[in-house]
């Protein structure tokens, strides 16, 4: 495995070069919808969301912003202009979770979906404890993590022509992680991934800061 700049470069470079591609294979209709609709209902009118790791904002971007204010993070420039394209009401930033470039206490709620697993495993900690810095006190957290410990990489992912890396330390060292960064962690919902190669369940975590 590549080092960690390294890894976040490829990751970067393969979704910049298949953004298009991509974004068409998600959509509203998608199995996590149903948990962004569930994650929309228990904030308060007009709350302030960050959805880290927003790729080209669809579908879960555009679903938070049908009723609330939405700052969209990704470290894709290419995924980000389709975002700012899609949503030109919303608010779109460069940047890496590991680094956010936002103030304390910023926002009511945060998703994170198909994203942390893409970070190197050794910056997980950074990625949580700074999720909990910019949530205010009482946010809610839902954020896709790996059920089983696994690094690797698909050199063609779905079949787009494309690499693209994974580095997973499992669910426990996730629940592990996020508490140590101040969260407490309320539930684990496993919903069926039927856009990736190998439709399997993915573990999406909801935690309270």
């Amino acid at each position: 495995m590549a080092d960690q700049r390294d890894l976040t470069a490829r990751v970067r470079e393969g979704y910049d070069r298949i953004a298009a591609e991509y974004d068409e294979h998600r959509s509203t209709d998608d199995t996590d919808v149903p948990l962004v609709e569930r994650f929309c209902d228990g904030l308060g009118p007009n709350a302030d969301v960050l959805d880290a790791g927003c790729g080209a904002g669809m579908p879960v971007t555009e679903l938070l912003a049908e009723g609330h204010t939405v700052t969209g993070l990704d470290l894709s420039r290419e995924q980000l202009s389709l975002a700012t394209g899609r949503l030109p009401g919303q608010s779109f930033v460069e940047g890496e979770m590991t680094r956010l470039p936002f103030d304390d206490d910023s926002f009511d709620g945060l998703t994170s979906f198909y994203a942390v697993i893409h970070v190197p495993r050794e910056r997980h900690e950074d990625v949580f404890a700074e999720f909990h810095r910019v949530c205010r006190p009482g946010a809610t957290l839902l954020c896709t993590v790996g059920d089983a410990d696994w690094t690797g990489h698909n050199e063609d992912w779905m079949g787009m022509g494309e690499a693209m890396y994974w580095d997973i330390p499992g669910l426990d060292r996730a629940r592990e992680l996020l508490e140590n960064a101040g969260f407490s962690v309320e539930r684990v919902d496993y919903v069926m991934d039927d856009v990736a190669d190998d439709p399997a369940r993915k573990p999406f975590v909801w935690a309270r800061a």
